[in-house]
């Protein structure tokens, strides 16, 4: 716990790596996407430009009137070319085109959601809000997001990167495999080593060129790390609180082993070394080379290399696969994969999760029950950091669980556990659970399979808390449910009086949720690529075309406004779409 403790020396001020809105907005809007899309430039003749530009702006002016977005975005999910996909997408490229109108934005998702709750009253309320099925759902994702940013880097932050650090700090103690991601500390059984390796701790003298002087580094790894996974933990001690994307990646540095006056070698995972049995190769590590403990070794910028970390810029990691197919070998590191000793190949499709469950031997629980154990203070100090209500919970939660309280009573439903699940469902299981899950969204830090492992334990641990439905443990829960046991009702207590308290204090916010809207609209606004997000609503305009003006020459009012009209003028200019004005 010492050892743990002095993790919190180097965080706090500086030390807290947080994402800057801009990239913390593209990630959590555009999960996944490999080119941002808050960074593009529009691709235009410049001929075309300047017209095309003054066609988006009136589409802009268009999506200003409320009638015609709620117009639009119903008659997009009327399409059934229109994919679960195309409808986060949407409702992500509105978010950036609105984003300087928060207030307007809120209360189109507040109309959208009300017609929502229409649906699922007649149907079945529960249900509601359960996935993110339509835009509007995808739109309070986001809006969330907005909302939170401010209390993710003034509270939650902190905690959510101590543990990001604990988690690290403890999986790298123990050896973790470089191609399968399975490791010795977990509190993931299915990502659990249980194969006995013999490993040794060492501590290599790094050299460092600080300046003009070079000084050695003392760096703490272990003799079954492979070259790279030596590397980063090199790079995590030198570059020590500083953000991932600021430190060069593994890959652009060289590993030498300097011994004597003319000794350097360069070690690598694969060389002419390596040792092949059949088809498989086995990845060089430390033993392989026979590094002493106390060895000196210095990391050499690479010839041709990639410079930062361009490679995982989304900060997830994911294990070597079982590449090198080019020779017909196999790589291997700890364990060879296909002989994984946990359920024979033609049992496995015959075996129930139940009997998976109970499988677990007592060994195999105690090691993943002791690394709970360790991180247990972590996980607790950020339970209490989302849902505590010592400090007034964030703006935009109380004027949202009002907003949901005000729906239940309008529509008649007076069971308590409907809008639990829909509170639920609308904050703890669309925001904070993603942040859980993927730290990085948030904090500018690798998450490498096996730390994505456990995380993924603790996020269905909060889940669970979140649920209503008691609690019951017996020999065939699945292994999380059973490491959390004891503290899963206590979790839910938190979540329960987080409501409840929210409940009591929440009415009369609105007045200091617009100035609060008005206030972030202003602050981000700018850095949204708005004319990017017109041009790409465009193109749903235009593949749907037809339908949408139908769907405004339909609509009385929409006639009054001219909407059709001023859609047809849109499309002369963005595309020079000849229409019959």
């Amino acid at each position: 716990m010492t050892e743990m403790m002095d993790l919190s020396s180097d965080v706090g001020g500086p030390g807290l790596p947080l994402l800057d809105y801009k990239t913390y907005a593209e990630r959590i809007f555009f999960p996944g996407q490999q080119i941002a899309p808050l960074s593009r430039q529009l691709d235009l003749p410049e001929s075309r430009r300047q017209t095309v530009e003054q066609g988006l702006q009136q589409l802009n002016n268009l999506l200003n009137n409320r009638l015609f977005l709620t117009r639009f975005i119903h008659t997009l999910e009327a399409q059934q070319g229109f994919s679960q996909r195309d409808r986060g997408y949407v409702a992500s490229l509105l978010t950036i085109a609105l984003h300087d109108k928060l207030e307007y934005f809120t209360e189109v998702m507040k109309t959208l959601l009300q017609d929502l709750v229409q649906q699922y009253v007649a149907k079945n309320p529960k249900l509601m809000l359960r996935r993110t099925e339509t835009v509007v759902e995808k739109m309070l994702t986001n809006w969330m997001s907005i909302c939170l940013y401010s209390f993710l880097k003034e509270v939650a932050g902190e905690p959510l990167y101590m543990l990001y650090r604990a988690i690290k700090y403890q999986v790298d103690k123990g050896p973790v495999d470089a191609v399968t991601g399975k490791a010795k500390r977990t509190l993931n059984d299915s990502h659990l080593l249980r194969e006995d390796i013999d490993y040794s701790a060492m501590t290599l003298n790094v050299l460092v060129k600080n300046g003009v002087e070079v000084q050695p580094c003392p760096v703490k790894i272990l003799d079954t790390d492979t070259i790279t996974q030596v590397k980063d933990k090199i790079l995590d001690q030198v570059y020590r609180g500083a953000p991932f994307s600021q430190r060069p990646a593994a890959d652009s540095l060289d590993l030498e082993w300097r011994s004597g006056q003319a000794g350097h070698l360069t070690l690598s995972d694969e060389d002419v070394t390596a040792v092949v049995h059949g088809r498989w190769k086995r990845l060089n590590t430390l033993q392989h080379y026979k590094v002493p403990d106390g060895a000196t070794v210095a990391l050499i910028p690479r010839f041709h290399s990639s410079g930062v970390n361009q490679v995982f810029q989304t900060g997830e990691k994911t294990p070597m696969l079982e590449g090198e197919e080019e020779e017909g070998l196999r790589l291997w590191h700890l364990v060879k994969s296909s002989e994984d000793p946990e359920i024979p190949k033609h049992r496995k499709s015959s075996m129930r999760e139940r009997e998976r469950a109970k499988a677990i031997p007592e060994i195999y629980l105690t090691r993943l029950l002791s690394m709970k154990g360790t991180l247990q203070k972590f996980v607790d100090d950020v339970f209490v950091a989302i849902l505590s209500t010592k400090r007034p919970p964030p703006i935009a939660v109380r004027f949202f669980f009002d907003f949901l309280d005000d729906m239940a009573e309008k529509h008649g439903i007076d069971d308590p556990e409907t809008v639990h699940i829909w509170k639920t469902n609308s904050l703890p299981l669309r925001f904070w659970v993603n942040i859980l899950k993927n730290p990085q969204f948030v904090l500018d830090v690798q998450v490498t399979d096996s730390i994505d492992a456990v995380l993924s334990v603790i996020a269905q641990t909060f889940i669970d808390s979140c649920t209503t439905s008691e609690h019951k443990v017996g020999r065939d829960s699945p292994v999380n449910k059973l490491l959390y046991a004891r503290e899963i009702p206590r979790y839910k207590q938190l979540v329960e009086r987080y409501y409840s308290d929210i409940h009591s204090a929440a009415s009369g916010c609105y007045q200091e949720m617009n100035s609060t809207l008005t206030e972030l609209s202003g602050s981000f606004a700018s850095e949204m690529n708005s004319l990017f997000a017109l041009h790409e609503l465009y193109k749903y305009i235009n593949k749907y075309y037809d339908q949408i003006i139908m769907s405004l020459e339909e609509d009385t009012s929409g006639q009054k406004m001219q909407l059709a009209y001023r859609l047809q003028q849109v499309a002369a200019l963005v595309e020079n779409k000849v229409t019959d004005l």
